[in-house]
């Protein structure tokens, strides 16, 4: 099958041409017949979730998932992981903890909508992925339970199986991480101002990284969630930084330089209001003076940024990178295989969010 933009992924502009191939589902439905519509995963283990022979590509993925315990485990969106694996790979091109994956930080759901990701009702449990996975001789999922209790996951992954995959079809990826805190400077002896707005980066060195990849492929995007650290009560907002996109090797300045967190998810003057539109968004915009936890995120669509050998999106944290607070991040791109083996993802208590009421009191 071959449309106008020549791939195989169904949209809008191209649902009334002609295809090929057959669609099918991998689901978690009670195989006896009756209404127990889910898998439990116990504590330690790993589910394979779908294994896909063949060639194919993946164009929707839903999951809902609850904590076999009461009161319900914290952070559970945080400790489970998913992996995914193109063409019989031993490293996953996808390894993100569940909820960030889905397109929100901080162990936390929230309805919001966007055109790749979504969280829906009720109180955004119930995640949706809309961005197409190919591959040529299979594909398989997995998720990771690390929670203290047994996991319930209820999923739906929509495919299209083809004879062949067409070429010039590149694999999906995406990656966590996170720094808490971010190495900044002390702003004692400092003005506000100072502290906030002053000194020059003409490296981008110490930047926070969404993103290194090598290979040849594109970039489409990001979730950030960044956790106010500053113990302050002057003017506090945390992102100050610039973007910058190094694509292949190149020096400071980058070819794609910005001017400031807010303005690479496309907002404006320090906003709070929550937001949501295809490609851009704040989920969570923090409490009063920006504090607690906030999400952003971008993802290039229209506009996705290519590279030939490498890729490094990084953005500072805070002005010349003066702030220490908690960044996570997802990136998704694809690319041409093999891919770089991604760093080791951290142990669970490494990724487990800042509990608002810790914080509080040991800073306080």
């Amino acid at each position: 099958m071959n449309n106008i933009f020549g791939t195989p992924v169904a949209s809008l502009s191209t649902i009334a041409y002609e295809r090929t191939g057959k669609r099918k589902r991998i689901s978690s439905y009670d195989r006896t017949g009756g209404n127990d519509d889910r898998i439990y995963i116990k504590s330690g283990e790993t589910a394979n979730i779908a294994t896909i022979e063949g060639a194919g590509c993946i164009t929707h993925i839903w999951v809902t998932i609850a904590m076999d315990c009461n009161p319900e485990e914290k952070f559970y969106l945080r400790k489970i992981v998913l992996h995914m694996y193109w063409d019989g790979e031993e490293n996953p091109s996808v390894e993100v903890p569940i909820g960030d994956f889905f397109g929100m930080g901080h162990a936390k759901s929230k309805n919001f909508v966007s055109a790749p990701l979504q969280m829906s009702p009720q109180d955004g449990k119930g995640f949706n992925c809309w961005f197409p996975m190919p591959f040529a001789e299979g594909a398989r999922i997995e998720v990771q339970n690390e929670c203290d209790n047994t996991c319930i996951l209820y999923y739906y992954v929509d495919y299209e199986s083809y004879d062949e995959l067409p070429e010039g079809m590149l694999r999906f990826h995406a990656a966590w991480n996170r720094e808490c805190p971010t190495e900044g400077i002390s702003d004692e002896n400092m003005t506000n101002r100072q502290f906030q707005f002053e000194g020059k980066n003409t490296t981008g060195k110490e930047n926070y990284v969404i993103l290194e990849a090598e290979g040849k492929g594109h970039y489409v995007g990001c979730n950030i969630n960044i956790h106010n650290m500053r113990d302050t009560a002057k003017w506090d907002w945390p992102g100050e930084g610039d973007d910058m996109i190094f694509i292949d090797g190149e020096e400071w300045p980058p070819s794609l330089h910005g001017t400031g967190t807010e303005d690479y998810v496309n907002m404006a003057w320090c906003p709070q209001q929550e937001y949501s539109a295809p490609y851009h968004g704040i989920i969570l915009g923090g409490k009063d003076n920006w504090k607690g936890q906030i999400t952003y995120y971008r993802y290039h669509i229209q506009d996705p940024i290519m590279f030939s050998k490498s890729i490094r999106v990084t953005i500072e944290h805070g002005h010349n990178n003066h702030r220490s607070d908690d960044w996570s991040s997802t990136a998704y791109w694809y690319q041409t295989e093999p891919h770089r083996v991604f760093r080791k993802l951290p142990e669970v208590s490494k990724r487990l969010p800042l509990d608002e009421d810790e914080f509080i009191w040991e800073f306080k």
